[in-house]
């Protein structure tokens, strides 16, 4: 068993989005810079991925990648002896709470934390590509909307909007986000003078325009609810930023339309972080893959190295261990994987709490954005399936009075159908094949197989064109729309350390989750707003349909109880967050540990609140900000 010692000048645990941009950006400046990965390096192609997505069974977001979750007979492998294991969607149905088939340890947890992330370089891989950017409340709530209130649970960021805005403008470039500046003028988001985005927006999608005509003329009454401070009377459907090419860009084909962004594209013509990270590695920065860091060292209050362990083989034996010396460290390794790693970091009693936890808030907080779906069928086709999965949504109430007293939400327009659940029920599948299954063999899994939508008997069978005029009339109606919603940060949500451990015999991440009230008013916000887009496309509500899902929870609107589900976004966010008050957060505005001076912790976890954009091109920009201060503070400049 082969140890190393390995010495640099920068040391980066995790190559995903903020790992990569701090390596490259430092490789840029002559650094010497290590990185260690716990899963696999980059693949020379796609060709190995996407032989594995195709020969799944089940084409969850995470079917692609490794480490497999399931065997070649389709049996869940324990996670308790996988070397670097990472949650999948396969397992957060029911058995959710099954340490044996679960990496996630959530016994005893309220809800399921739904959301998945990836174990390999590049990070979270079957990220869709969306990149909005925060509105400028999202970093003040507490000044905005905190009215005075001692138990307000928003606070104010350390930095600001135009703190970031430079370093969204140079994120935008690296991922190439496709979008216009003119659109993107709402909730008071402003732009770098003469700034444009890298490449024109993705043409909206037919459901996209249906959408757009439906809400141009919306009574004052219907959306009261809102608490918006002024009449809505119309929304405007716009364009989603996304790091998408609408045209070649930087060596790499334009979107082609598979509607396959997650779990993969095929083509690359989304952004993911091996991009970066290949720029990275040729410009002289050393990646060392299966390498899992277990232990960050700490000697007179600094890091002083990092303690590694390698394999091979996703369940095979270690194959050695090492430590990396470096003068400055950054832990890049998500929301839940960075906690952790903290977590485990003991160092022999001399840090009980684990390494950069003067503060006990290393883990809490955990926050996604919950995720409420509704799908429908319209009375004319908008033909789903043909562009990326998603193209435009509506952002104009994701800020507002309303605040105060509830989470905010945004509306994101879905051009897959019902392909990821039919009709919202997690029992059968999704689309096309459970309607063409029901078809085929008379059944009525999807609920379309009856007289009211086919003009056929209940549950029939049908055969040639029959068939095929059938399902072109039935699937090409088919649509979904997603409500991401502001979680409010809860120290109660939280990652610790479980009894159970991995293939490396290391603790695996416990999670204790719940949603908290002022997040479920959204979640009332967003039903009374589905029922209205709904009503004006002259939809079928296919929404409620009896869904058996553990993330579930009883809430009263409009003087009923209902039941409401919700999925999880993949936005890892909150647990090592920033503040000016070393007593009441982790990182400072920066992303340096307010305890090791030589630490930066990175990435979507430093997160105070959460708003309701996708994270990606936040922690980006960030990352770039914190590059900037990592090279004026490297030590070894200063000699």
């Amino acid at each position: 068993m082969a140890d190393n010692s390995i010495m640099c000048d920068v040391a980066i645990v995790g190559s995903g989005f903020a790992g990569s941009f701090i390596a490259n950006e430092l490789s840029k400046k002559g650094i010497k810079v290590v990185i260690l990965e716990a899963g696999p390096g980059v693949q020379p192609n796609f060709n190995a991925f996407m032989k594995t997505f195709y020969e799944a069974s089940v084409k969850v977001p995470e079917s692609p990648y490794p480490p497999a979750v399931v065997n070649r007979k389709d049996e869940f492998v324990d996670p308790a002896k996988v070397n670097a294991g990472r949650p999948s969607s396969r397992t957060t149905g029911s058995d959710w709470q099954n340490p044996n088939v679960a990496y996630l340890d959530q016994r005893g947890s309220k809800l399921p934390f739904k959301s998945t992330y990836e174990r390999l370089a590049g990070g979270t891989s079957h990220w869709m590509g969306l990149t909005p950017r925060l509105v400028p409340n999202d970093f003040q709530m507490r000044t905005a909307y905190g009215n005075g209130q001692k138990d307000f649970p928003l606070p104010d960021w350390p930095i600001k909007y135009e703190d970031v805005l430079p370093y969204y403008d140079k994120a935008e470039a690296e991922l190439g986000v496709a979008a216009d500046v003119d659109e993107q003028r709402f909730a008071n988001l402003s732009y770098s003078p003469n700034y444009a985005y890298p490449m024109p927006r993705i043409p909206p999608s037919l459901f996209d325009q249906r959408v757009g005509q439906a809400l141009a003329d919306l009574s004052d009454v219907d959306t009261t609810f809102l608490g918006m401070g002024k009449s809505v009377t119309s929304l405007n459907v716009r364009s989603l930023p996304s790091a998408r090419n609408s045209q070649p860009y930087r060596n790499r084909r334009a979107c082609a339309g598979n509607t396959n962004c997650i779990p993969i594209c095929p083509i690359q013509a989304k952004y993911d972080p091996t991009i970066t990270l290949n720029e990275a590695l040729n410009g002289g920065a050393r990646l060392i893959h299966h390498a899992v860091a277990s232990e960050i060292l700490i000697k007179d209050g600094r890091v002083s190295g990092i303690n590694f362990i390698t394999y091979d083989d996703e369940a095979g034996p270690k194959t050695g261990s090492g430590t990396i010396k470096a003068d400055v460290y950054v832990i890049a390794a998500n929301g839940i994987e960075t906690p952790r790693l903290l977590l485990m970091s003991k160092n022999k009693g001399q840090t009980p709490n684990g390494v950069a936890n003067s503060s006990d808030m290393v883990g809490r907080n955990l926050m996604d954005h919950p995720q409420y779906l509704g799908w429908g069928l319209l009375p004319q086709p908008v033909f789903p399936y043909r562009g990326p999965l998603v193209t435009s949504a509506i952002g104009d109430l994701c800020d507002g009075p309303f605040r105060s007293q509830r989470a905010a939400f945004r509306i994101s327009l879905g051009n897959e159908g019902w392909n990821s659940l039919v009709g919202g029920n997690a029992q059968f599948g999704s689309d096309p094949n459970v309607t063409t299954l029901d078809f085929i063999n008379g059944m009525n899994s999807s609920g379309l197989n009856k007289r009211d939508f086919s003009q056929l008997a209940d549950n029939s069978a049908l055969f040639g064109a029959d068939l095929t005029r059938t399902l072109g009339s039935l699937i090409s109606r088919q649509f979904r729309i997603a409500f991401p919603i502001e979680q409010s940060p809860d120290p109660n949500n939280r990652v610790t350390l479980s009894p159970l451990l991995d293939g490396l015999r290391l603790p695996r991440p416990q999670i204790a989750y719940d949603i908290s009230d002022y997040t479920r008013q959204g979640f009332v916000a967003a039903v009374r707003m589905r029922r209205v887009i709904f009503k004006k496309l002259g939809a079928i509500d296919f929404t409620e349909r009896g869904v058996n899902d553990p993330a579930g929870f009883d809430i009263t609107i409009d003087g009923k109880v209902e039941q409401l589900t919700y999925g999880g976004a993949g936005h890892v966010m909150g647990t090592y967050r920033m503040g000016d008050d070393p007593t009441k957060s982790v990182v400072d505005g920066w992303q340096r540990s307010h305890d090791h001076a030589n630490l930066y912790l990175v990435g979507s976890g430093t997160f105070p609140t959460v708003g309701t954009a996708n994270p990606t091109l936040t922690l980006s920009a960030l990352a770039l900000r914190t590059v900037e201060h990592i090279f004026k503070n490297l030590p070894s400049l200063k000699s």
